[in-house]
């Protein structure tokens, strides 16, 4: 509650976070992606960007190699989910970090956000007036931050 008197909803403990006036499961939004990519290991959760309410989801996928079609990909997760469901960014990384019981580790992922950092690891954006996810550089990520490109 905000010292008007308002009340917000809040991520409670990751299993949810809240985009474009919706609630997204992370556990579900895990299935279905995990389900399209063959039931590979894929972590989402949401990120914060500035001056944009909600949390922006992203989905960090285990992924060693070979190639993965961005094109193909977007096209089933536009079958799959519903706008407000689909990632806005992608980590595609050698594997996700899970637990001695193989939970799924997310919060070091939700601290790192969007930023492009780790050379092992490529992380792209859902351009949707483009129609493709395009790779997070330097510029595209400062885009971003300043409020240039729409999400």
């Amino acid at each position: 509650m905000d010292e008007y008197g308002y009340m917000y909803f809040r991520d409670r403990s990751g299993d949810t976070f809240r985009w474009r006036g919706e609630n997204v499961s992370t556990t579900e939004l895990e299935g279905v992606l995990s389900g399209l990519l063959g039931h590979t290991d894929v972590a989402v959760y949401g990120v914060s960007v500035p001056g944009v309410e909600g949390k922006a989801g992203m989905a960090a996928i285990a992924h060693t190699g070979g190639s993965l079609d961005l094109d193909e990909f977007l096209s089933a997760v536009q079958k799959a989910l519903p706008n407000y469901a689909r990632p806005i960014f992608l980590r595609l990384m050698p594997s996700v970090d899970t637990t001695g019981t193989f939970k799924i580790q997310k919060t070091r992922l939700q601290k790192e956000g969007f930023k492009p950092q780790d050379t092992r690891e490529e992380i792209y954006f859902l351009n949707s007036h483009a129609g493709r996810y395009e790779a997070v550089t330097d510029k595209l990520f400062k885009a971003i931050m300043e409020g240039e490109v729409s999400l």
